[in-house]
């Protein structure tokens, strides 16, 4: 009889409709796979005059090809742009990923960790240090928070400074101190201090702003003069340059590098010399010890009469690409590290899922770094529902590993990953499979009549 072969025709379809049905459902659901329906025939024996006993779903095989990656307002919200899923897991204190997602709706919760809609974690690499450079921890994974605390300040350690001198400027005499100052040593202006050079006794100058070990801001200014003999055969382009802090010169020995703010304190010269062609030589301090290399440290820069409780400052002026040429003075590149503290204003992931935090003192900080997980086989995942899938034996161990790395995709932030349901396809798949469901009703009918015409004979 054929009612056995049209049911097994009936299930098959109907199982086909709910697949269907479920993709249709899950249109706009992020980070959904849509699903297929695959069947098989069914013979109960080999011989060649079978006319086969129906048909079974062999399987449900979900299909993940990219969904379409639609922009978001939300810095946390993530997509993955090709092989991974993000690996996430339920207590804070684990370090294995135990659930896998494409869906990357993340938002943060009361304590500040990465979570998606149903309460997991995010899994990801801790910073090893303060910059990027460091590296991050992504051989063991940790759930990522997110510190909304204030950022700490950061007193300024280095300082590059790439300056044009003027070589068609006034040349002063290396032996006359700025008025106001008291001649101690040839081309070193003495006490008091704290009394501003002469405009007319300087070529140029320049500032900028540094910070002490509290954040709080300090102008760091430099005077240039042009000492170079043109007596001399061949000429020497020499320039004096003078370094004060707040107003209070610097001292500068070129050998220990000591620098203090205090009443004993004298500026002294922070010499450079160019070549013929205008290229920054060295810094020569005229002494046999002195410095051959064009950077200039202070230490013990000592800020407490100006503001109580601040270590003293330690830096490092670099003026490596600085020239002395036929053109305007001006500053091609003013660059110094540190900052106030300041109040976080936003987060920002990159491509390869590093996570930074920024201030409002114009500082970031690296927080952690999104760890992804593939698999060889994802069709052999678990499907468990809420957009989540869980490793089998037949997908294969987990990979572990970053946006952008070896069978990795790039992550993208502000962005999230659409369902890949393609609705007009599965609309025309669910007319096919509604007529595969009444003919099969059909050959129920049909079998039923022969069946009724027989019993009346």
């Amino acid at each position: 009889m054929g009612f056995a072969t049209a049911i097994s025709g009936l299930n098959a379809a109907s199982a086909n409709l709910q697949v269907i049905g479920n993709n249709i459902a899950n249109t706009n659901t992020i980070g959904f796979k849509e699903s297929r329906a695959e069947f098989v025939d069914i013979y109960n024996n080999s011989a060649s005059t079978s006319p086969g006993s129906g048909v079974r779903v062999s399987e449900v095989a979900q299909q993940f090809n990219q969904g379409n990656i639609e922009a978001t307002q939300n810095s946390l919200d993530l997509s993955i742009s090709g092989n991974g899923f993000f690996a996430m897991t339920d207590k804070t204190d684990a370090t294995i990923p135990t659930t896998f997602t494409r869906n990357g709706a993340f938002q943060l919760d009361a304590e500040g960790y990465l979570t998606d809609d149903t309460g997991r974690f995010l899994l990801g690499g801790l910073p090893l240090g303060d910059e990027i450079s460091d590296g991050f921890s992504t051989g063991a994974p940790e759930v990522l928070r997110i510190d909304v605390s204030q950022g700490a300040q950061s007193a300024t350690s280095k300082i590059n400074l790439k300056i044009n001198l003027d070589s068609r400027g006034v040349q002063y005499d290396a032996l006359i101190a700025f008025p106001g100052f008291t001649q101690t040593t040839p081309s070193v202006p003495g006490s008091p201090y704290d009394i501003p050079p002469d405009p007319a006794e300087y070529n140029n100058s320049t500032a900028s702003t540094i910070f002490d070990s509290l954040g709080n801001t300090h102008r760091l200014s430099i005077y240039y003069r042009d000492i170079t003999d043109t007596s001399l055969n061949p000429i020497v382009n020499k320039w004096e340059s003078y370094a004060y802090v707040d107003g209070k010169a610097l001292f500068y020995d070129g050998v220990s590098n000591p620098a203090f703010l205090d009443d004993a304190s004298i500026g002294t010269v922070l010499p450079l010399q160019f070549n013929g062609q205008g290229v920054l030589e060295a810094a020569d301090t005229g002494t046999t010890t002195g410095n051959t290399d064009p950077k200039f440290v202070f230490k013990n820069i000592d800020v407490n009469p100006l503001v109580v409780g601040a270590d003293a400052l330690t830096f490092t002026l670099d003026p490596t690409g600085s020239t002395h040429s036929a053109s305007a003075f001006g500053v091609s590149d003013l660059q110094q590290d540190g900052f106030a503290s300041g109040n976080l204003t936003g987060i920002d992931i990159d491509k390869k899922g590093i996570v930074l935090a920024r201030f409002s003192n114009g500082s970031s900080t690296p927080l952690g770094q999104v760890i992804l997980g593939r698999f060889t086989n994802n069709q052999g995942l678990a499907k468990i529902g809420d957009t989540s899938w869980q490793e089998t034996n037949s997908s294969g161990s987990v990979v572990l590993g970053v946006g952008g790395g070896i069978n990795f995709g790039d992550i993208q932030s502000s962005a999230l990953e659409n369902s890949n349901t393609d609705i007009a396809t599965q609309l025309v798949k669910l007319i096919v499979a509604q007529q595969t469901y009444q003919a099969n009703s059909k050959t129920i009918s049909t079998e039923n009549e022969i069946i009724q015409n027989i019993l009346n004979i």
